[in-house]
């Protein structure tokens, strides 16, 4: 089954078996893959969530504050410069999403990365 991501949905990417090795548990991430363009590709294009400010380079990381649509329990940061793809078998979807300013931002930094 091939899951329905939309740009700026919050969800829980389980990259463990990918190459080169990712985190040891699913993390959250964005969609940023406008979801008209590849609609039947098997793929998707996400950007990880990180809470910790060490990994946000500042300029290049986007940070996101807690609001009721994101989900999220404590500041955290969009990392464009780790933009990958992913299998859409992978992500486990939520009801959380970014703005739509927030998912501006983040592609225009994709292109800085």
């Amino acid at each position: 089954m091939t899951l329905r991501l939309r740009a700026g949905q919050i969800v829980l990417a389980d990259w463990r078996d990918g190459l080169p090795k990712g985190p040891n548990k699913p993390r959250p991430a964005v969609v940023v893959e406008d979801e008209t363009l590849f609609p039947t590709y098997p793929t998707a294009i996400l950007v990880p969530l990180t809470e910790d400010a060490e990994f946000a380079p500042s300029g290049l990381a986007v940070p996101i504050a807690p609001t009721s649509d994101n989900g999220c329990a404590k500041p955290c940061f969009a990392l464009p410069h780790h933009v990958t793809a992913t299998s859409k078998a992978h992500p486990r979807l939520t009801e959380s999403r970014i703005t739509a300013g927030q998912i501006a931002e983040i592609r225009e930094r994709i292109g800085l990365a």
